[in-house]
C-alpha cells in the first residue's frame, strides 16, 4: 500500500514537470521520459503507466473535443478555444471530430465536462422529459 501510494505522488509530480506555463508539451514530456530512462526506478513499469494515466487526464482538461456534423472554420474553433479558455482559465485547445449523428449543433467534452448544444441533444431531453 506504502509502495502504490509513493508510485502515484512521483507520476502526479512528473505530470507537472511535464508541463510549461500550465501546458503539457512533447518536449517536456521527452524530458522527463529520458530523466525516468537514467534514473531507472525498481518499479519502473508501475510508475511509467501510473505516469501515462494521469497524463492522458491532464491533456483531456487541456483539451476542448468538438463534435459536429460538419466541417468547423478556423474562426469558429479559435472562439471556441477562446471561450473554454475564459471558462476554464486555463489554456484549451480545441479538436474536432465529426459526427453525423447530431444533425446539427455542437457537443465540446472538456475532460469529464460535456456541454450538448446539438439538436439530437434537445431532442433526447425533450423525450426524457415527456416519459
Amino acid at each position: 500500500m506504502k509502495r502504490d501510494k509513493k508510485i502515484t505522488q512521483l507520476a502526479k509530480k512528473l505530470v507537472e514537470l511535464s508541463k510549461d506555463n500550465g501546458v503539457v508539451t512533447d518536449a517536456k514530456v521527452s524530458e522527463v521520459l529520458a530523466g525516468l530512462k537514467q534514473a531507472k526506478h525498481r518499479h519502473h513499469l508501475t510508475v511509467l503507466k501510473s505516469y501515462l494515466g494521469y497524463l492522458r487526464r491532464e491533456v483531456a482538461l487541456q483539451t476542448a473535443v468538438v463534435a459536429t456534423p460538419g466541417a468547423l472554420s478556423d474562426a469558429a474553433l479559435k472562439a471556441i478555444e477562446a471561450n473554454y479558455t475564459k471558462i476554464y482559465g486555463r489554456p484549451i485547445t480545441a479538436v474536432t471530430t465529426q459526427d453525423t449523428s447530431l444533425i446539427a449543433g455542437v457537443r465540446v467534452r472538456v475532460g469529464d465536462d460535456v456541454y450538448d448544444a446539438s439538436v439530437a441533444g434537445r431532442l433526447q431531453r425533450l423525450a426524457e422529459n415527456v416519459h
